[in-house]
């Protein structure tokens, strides 16, 4: 069974870096699944998909994010991660990570991290 666990600080200040790292168990990345997704849901709001990186180390963004976020993986440790840049409390929110087939199509997500930006 694929598990995919979420890991970071749950508070970061404003202006600072935001680091999450997805760890996947019960099947290899690079082998099984071609998109590598990371989405957030703010409080109160919709989930918000922030970009991906797939097979081949291609990387994609949300336009509204691009600037801030910059998305990465080590193979050899079957791990994802996240980096969002200049934070601000409208950062905050809980963060997931999620594979799928497709960049559309997620077939298994994390169980979610919530993050808050404050000082």
């Amino acid at each position: 069974q694929v598990q995919l666990q979420e890991s970071g600080p749950g508070l970061v200040k404003p202006s600072q870096t935001l680091s999450l790292t997805c760890t996947v168990s019960g099947g290899s990345i690079t082998t099984s699944y071609y998109a590598w997704s990371w989405i957030r849901q703010p409080p109160g709001k919709g989930l918000e998909w922030m970009g991906v990186i797939v097979y081949d180390g291609s990387t994609y963004y949300s336009p509204s994010l691009k600037s801030r976020t910059s998305i990465s993986r080590d193979t050899s440790k079957n791990q994802f991660s996240l980096q969002l840049s200049s934070v601000t409390p409208e950062d905050t929110a809980v963060y997931y990570c999620a594979i799928g087939p497709t960049t559309t199509v997620m077939d298994y997500w994390g169980q979610g991290t919530q993050v808050t930006v404050s000082s």
